[in-house]
């Protein structure tokens, strides 16, 4: 996805005209697409295979992408999400998802990871995904080491668990003075940062058949996955307390080129 155009100081002009006009995926930091940081992550990580899931317009995907020596032994492919007629916009996570399956029909049959292209996800946190004996999971973030603000976690998805560590609920973009509901039994609140492990056979049904959000109007994956859990499918939670740098807004882009260069 794109950036929404608000304004940043201390951007050069070129940041500006790529956090404008790329898909955050692609806006250079230290001289490298965002997304080459979370590939190196995901190789390192022990994972083969990536699908990145595109608009029809996938050609600086490709460029950035395809046939890269940094990334060999991570085989690299490209799914399409298509904008349904009569729409101006995709319809969502969850539709995404649900094509990317449809055009590669084995992950229907597989376990796989789902991650956002605009996080940069740990190491440690794709080997906690890419180990777990569980049929399917979700990193669980403890927002005390989020280093976010209250009025931005709000537009995370935040989570209940059982003493099990079961997800029982998931709830898109809370109203503020919800977030503390949610509260555990530990004192913690969890949040997703969009990272999770489904099985293709669990999970399918409910992205195809995911409703509409009544107001955002788009089809979103905790949706899909709230709806997967009432048909008795278990996800499991996966404990984590690190922080997640994002890349939502220009704002972050000065505050991830200082991250980059210090790690």
């Amino acid at each position: 996805s794109r950036m929404k155009k608000s304004t940043a100081q201390n951007l050069t002009p070129d940041k500006v005209t790529q956090a404008n006009q790329l898909s955050k995926g692609l806006i250079e930091l230290k001289g490298k697409p965002f997304l080459s940081y979370l590939l190196k992550h995901i190789l390192e990580a022990g994972f083969k295979n990536v699908f990145i899931i595109t608009g029809a317009e996938s050609d600086n995907f490709r460029k950035a992408f395809e046939n890269k020596a940094e990334f060999e032994g991570l085989k690299i492919q490209f799914a399409t999400q298509f904008i349904p007629e009569g729409r101006e916009k995709p319809m969502g996570t969850a539709d995404a998802l649900y094509q990317c399956l449809n055009e590669f029909p084995h992950l229907k049959e597989s376990k796989f990871c789902v991650c956002n292209s605009d996080n940069l996800y740990s190491l440690k946190a794709l080997k906690l995904l890419k180990n777990s004996t569980a049929q399917q999971a979700i990193l669980a973030y403890d927002i005390d080491h989020l280093n976010f603000s209250r009025a931005r976690i709000s537009r995370f998805a935040v989570m209940r668990f059982n003493a099990d560590n079961k997800l029982l609920s998931i709830v898109e973009k809370p109203e503020e003075n919800e977030i503390q509901q949610y509260t555990d039994s530990s004192g913690k609140i969890r949040v997703s940062m969009n990272i999770f492990l489904f099985d293709g056979q669990l999970i399918f049904k409910h992205l195809e058949n995911c409703p509409l959000h009544p107001s955002r109007n788009e089809k979103e994956l905790p949706t899909a996955l709230l709806n997967m859990i009432h048909d008795n499918a278990v996800v499991n939670g996966i404990p984590i307390a690190e922080h997640v740098p994002d890349l939502t807004s220009k704002e972050d882009i000065a505050v991830l080129e200082k991250y980059l260069g210090e790690n």
